[in-house]
């Protein structure tokens, strides 16, 4: 971003300090905070009007960015008293985001104000309910079925979706959330002899891995 023709003022640092910056036309407004949250050492939080304008700047930023790692935190697109829950998939992308959030050193948040504006789950409880799988510990099926439920999830058939894991004998698969892939955990009495990704569509095997991370199923218990 050092060769960027825009010349910004220096970011405020202290609580309560505003800046106005104008004369930023078309795309310039992207160019303009991906170089100040470049600048920074610290998260930046770009805070937009509505779902619509936090996409387009997603889109914008990944282009301005430069290496820039960008977060997006989605709505949850329900109204208060729907009674219906939101989709799976919109979990899961706010809780990794929220995991990652806890570990980011710099980057950028893109998030709507109404989306802002919902009480966000303790980061106690998303270390606390989080794990981690790897082949050789010990592992018992009856323990993580239990540990999984209370953790918001669900016990199928078959699993497609984020938050379901199924077994099958000796064999767990689990689709954990913030994951792109479902996992089958094959034991070996007690001890986990393999784990590796597979197609939820046809439930062929993608790849072996070493271990797997699980976050809680809900953002709430």
């Amino acid at each position: 971003m050092s060769n960027s023709c825009l010349n910004l003022p220096t970011i405020p640092s202290k609580a309560g300090d505003r800046q106005h910056w104008g004369s930023l036309f078309g795309s310039a407004s992207s160019l303009a905070v991906a170089q100040a949250a470049s600048n920074q050492p610290q998260l930046t939080v770009l805070i937009t009007n509505d779902t619509a304008s936090a996409l387009s700047y997603e889109q914008s930023l990944t282009f301005y960015g430069d290496g820039l790692e960008i977060l997006h935190f989605p709505d949850w697109e329900t109204l208060p008293y729907d009674n219906f829950s939101p989709h799976q998939d919109i979990i899961s992308e706010r809780l990794t985001t929220l995991h990652r959030l806890g570990k980011l050193q710099q980057g950028l948040l893109v998030v709507p104000v109404s989306t802002l504006m919902h009480r966000l789950l303790p980061r106690q409880y998303l270390d606390a309910h989080s794990l981690v799988i790897k082949v050789g510990q010990q592992f018992n099926i009856d323990e993580m079925r239990l540990r999984l439920e209370s953790n918001g999830y669900r016990c199928v058939n078959t699993v497609f979706e984020h938050g379901e894991f199924a077994l099958r004998g000796s064999i767990m698969d689990i689709f954990p959330m913030g994951s792109s892939l479902p996992y089958r955990i094959d034991l070996m009495d007690d001890e986990v002899d393999s784990l590796r990704t597979f197609d939820p569509e046809n439930q062929r095997t993608v790849e072996k891995v070493d271990g797997i991370s699980l976050l809680p199923g809900k953002e709430f218990p």
